[in-house]
């Protein structure tokens, strides 16, 4: 495509948005808010009226919808990858065995760099919460509608924006790592992950903060008349992208780092008591070369007297 034809094509692409912002703004009528915007914000923080059934059983946040639909996805197209793709892997890989060969090398190299002996079931692990934090957080574009037990609609938001889903990423991330302590380094691994019990509450409030505050700024753009065309389009996409892809990636770091100083305190203590006994020993390899060439020097005094 010609640069005339794309600076054309993005011409009429704005006149087109500019000319439907015009006839909204001319004929449309101004919306009436049915709540106020605090109300709003404090019902996307606490979700006391917008809640939706389960099944008939129970009333739930629509939060914990969205986890399940999110698990849902998530394990179907792992399953379906197992079974009807990674067996026709290739040596000469295609587009999706790249991207899948470049998601897991990606993890498995940060799982390394913090852990180097022990990161196995690491690398498994910031991959699943990586992902699932990345899927659950764009989940909330694909605009599912649920029925609230008001009988109104609604959006089904991401998973993590719920507080009790935060709190459970990052109470099962702290497990995660304390699991791991106690399996590789006992008692010193116990210890050590006990001592940084703010560990949970940082995680999951960083996830929450995080992905209400786009939430927030979104329907802050969308409540005003004037704001409320194109614009919050633009910006819910752009901060949803970049909270899946910051969050993703620091919540799998910090996860991997600690991870890697509870389980691999020991095995540096370790290290550390051979090199000090190699020191040692080199030491006490260098006085007994001294002590063998003064008995050397002392044969060839005695030998030199004798011959005189």
């Amino acid at each position: 495509m010609s640069k005339k034809k794309k600076i054309t094509g993005f011409i009429v692409f704005f006149v087109l948005i500019a000319a439907v912002t015009i006839g909204i703004v001319l004929l449309g009528k101004p919306r009436e808010h049915a709540e106020t915007l605090s109300e709003v914000m404090r019902d996307a923080v606490l979700h006391e009226t917008m809640k939706v059934s389960l099944f008939g059983l129970k009333d739930v946040n629509p939060g914990l919808i969205s986890a399940y639909c999110v698990t849902a996805i998530v394990g179907l197209f792992a399953i379906i990858c197992r079974i009807f793709v990674i067996p026709r892997f290739k040596e000469i890989p295609g587009k999706f065995q790249l991207v899948l060969e470049t998601l897991v090398g990606l993890f498995r190299g940060l799982a390394k760099d913090n852990s180097p002996r022990k990161n196995g079931i690491l690398s498994a692990y910031i991959f699943a919460a990586g992902v699932y934090i990345f899927v659950g957080t764009m989940f909330e574009l694909l605009g599912f509608q649920a029925v609230t037990t008001n009988g109104a609609s609604i959006s089904l938001p991401a998973p993590l924006s719920d507080i009790n889903g935060a709190i459970a990423m990052g109470c099962g991330s702290y497990l995660f790592i304390l699991l791991g302590g106690i399996a590789n380094n006992g008692f010193h691994g116990l210890m050590g992950t006990i001592k940084e019990f703010s560990l949970p509450l940082s995680m999951s409030f960083r996830l929450f903060g995080a992905l209400l505050s786009g939430a927030l700024v979104t329907e802050l753009v969308y409540y005003p008349m004037f704001l409320s065309f194109g614009l919050p389009v633009i910006v819910g996409v752009l901060f949803t992208l970049l909270h899946a892809l910051i969050q993703a990636y620091v919540l799998t770091l910090l996860v991997s780092i600690f991870y890697g100083e509870v389980s691999e305190e020991k095995l540096d203590k370790v290290e550390k008591k051979k090199r000090k006994q190699q020191k040692k020993a080199e030491k006490l390899a260098a006085k007994n070369k001294n002590i063998e060439e003064n008995n050397e020097n002392i044969n060839n005094t005695i030998t030199s007297e004798v011959s005189k």
